[in-house]
């Protein structure tokens, strides 16, 4: 650590730079004072490569896996998408053969930083939408100033390539609320929106283009730091992305929101969102008329979300971390990780006010579960596995499996990774051959590191 690679009398100043090695030359290049320099030099003879390919000039703030590539001779390859505090995202794959990290496309559209990823499906070989060998999602990024696009993410094998996986980003749209704002014909009666205004998350409304409810718009829920919940609507075929509903509710920075959709036994759905604050805070949203109603583009209706069904304090400050989880019975678990280090857990049952379309909606606490020292710092990555097994990792660089029960949380094991400052995690899991199943955890933070553990359901048993 430490090597001085190559040392050129630059002067400061400058404001981009790219450096290449290659067997016969060392290049840098820069700009400054509106020129571009470059410099090339012979390559000093060296017992080791001691220089990876960059991801990130700065610590990454969140980490999606988009699905996984078939090659044709090797394993799936997964493929993964993260953003940083230096304004881009990007598209990579993790390979757990050479565990390395290859980039794959860089997306370069943030003025500042990019907070939150989501994207709005996996697709994947075998699955609708997609070939034998390819995937298809739709990316959404989000962060500072008000700022979030969406992109359409193509990837498929090449075995040509270093990677063995080519990716081709097709940028769909982009909203920014001071051009919101700007747009607005009595924007002189209105208070401008603040343009510091950061997404701190993203949430994918499931369920929106169905026989239910045939619409070629896609839905997306945004926690804001001016406090703020945001509702967007997503035509892709016309690239617009516009704001369909907002509110205020919470007075105080939002933090957290998770989507999901309940079908009731008779085939009425209703569309529901959770947003968690500063505070501790977690309200429970109906968001299915707001949505049903939206039809245009040009002319499309601001209304507000209204008060929320419920609102439960879970924490005593704010909530970094949620994750909901439908059990067979049609309940929902809603695990949340606070500040404080501690874990929350509650039972909820939706029920309708009656038969009718326009029924109202009523959510009911059936149990509350909470582990106040569940970790020594920030809990900012939580997942419900099953509904009895829940995963957690904080700051204190402990990733913790819990047994949930009625008498509580009980911790099964402990696996300490090596990313400082972790700033969020993303799970997922695969069947193995053999009938087994392994769980995968990506984690981000000041790094990037890949976690597999074998036959974790044995846990219990």
């Amino acid at each position: 650590m430490g090597e001085n690679l190559h040392c050129i009398p630059c002067g400061g100043g400058h404001r981009s730079w790219s450096y290449c090695s290659s067997p016969e030359a060392e290049i840098v290049a820069f700009i400054k004072c509106g020129d571009v320099l470059l410099y090339q030099s012979g390559v000093e003879p060296r017992e080791q490569q001691v220089l990876l390919p960059s991801l990130h000039g700065r610590e990454i703030t969140c980490v999606r896996r988009l699905g996984a590539v078939e090659v044709p001779g090797r394993a799936a390859i997964n493929v993964f998408v993260t953003g940083s505090e230096d304004t881009t995202a990007c598209v990579l794959v993790l390979s757990e053969c050479s565990q390395a990290a290859v980039p794959l496309a860089r997306l370069s559209d943030h003025v500042s930083s990019v907070r939150v990823l989501v994207a709005a499906s996996l697709v994947g070989p075998g699955e609708e939408g997609c070939d034998n060998a390819g995937l298809s999602t739709l990316l959404f990024s989000a962060g500072g100033r008000a700022q979030i696009e969406c992109y359409r993410v193509l990837c498929a094998a090449d075995p040509a390539s270093e990677s063995a996986v080519g990716c081709q980003v097709i940028h769909v749209a982009s909203h920014r609320l001071d051009e919101h704002w700007e747009r607005k014909k009595n924007r002189h009666k209105l208070v401008k929106m603040d343009p510091e205004t950061r997404y701190m998350s993203l949430s994918v409304i499931p369920g929106t283009n169905t026989k239910q409810m045939p619409t070629p718009w896609m839905f997306l829920a945004a926690a804001c730091s001016d406090g703020s919940v945001r509702v967007f609507g997503l035509l892709e075929a016309a690239r617009k992305l516009v704001l369909v509903a907002e509110s205020f509710h919470h007075q105080r920075c939002v933090l957290k929101v998770e989507a999901f959709l309940h079908t009731q036994a008779g085939g009425e759905r209703r569309h529901l969102l959770c947003s968690a604050a500063t505070d501790g805070g977690i309200a429970f949203w109906d968001i299915t008329s707001p949505i049903a109603d939206h039809h245009s583009p040009t002319n499309p209706v601001y209304p507000v979300l209204g008060a929320p069904l419920l609102t439960v304090m879970a924490h005593s400050c704010g909530v970094n971390s949620l994750h909901i989880y439908e059990t067979p019975e049609g309940w929902y678990l809603v695990a949340s990780g606070s500040d404080d280090g501690s874990i929350h857990v509650c039972l909820l049952e939706v029920t309708l006010e009656g038969d009718n379309p326009t029924a109202g909606t009523c959510l009911h606490v059936l149990e509350r579960v909470a582990q106040p020292c569940a970790h020594a710092a920030h809990v900012t990555g939580i997942r419900v596995l099953r509904p009895d097994l829940l995963l957690s990792a904080s700051v204190d660089q402990r990733l913790t499996l819990w047994q949930h029960g009625p008498g509580g949380l009980e911790e099964l094991s402990t696996t300490f990774f090596h990313v400082p400052d972790l700033a969020e995690m993303d799970c997922w899991e695969e069947v193995e051959a053999g009938g087994g199943r392994r769980l995968y955890c990506v984690l981000c933070g000041q790094g990037l590191e890949m976690l597999r553990k074998h036959n974790w359901c044995l846990a219990l048993w």
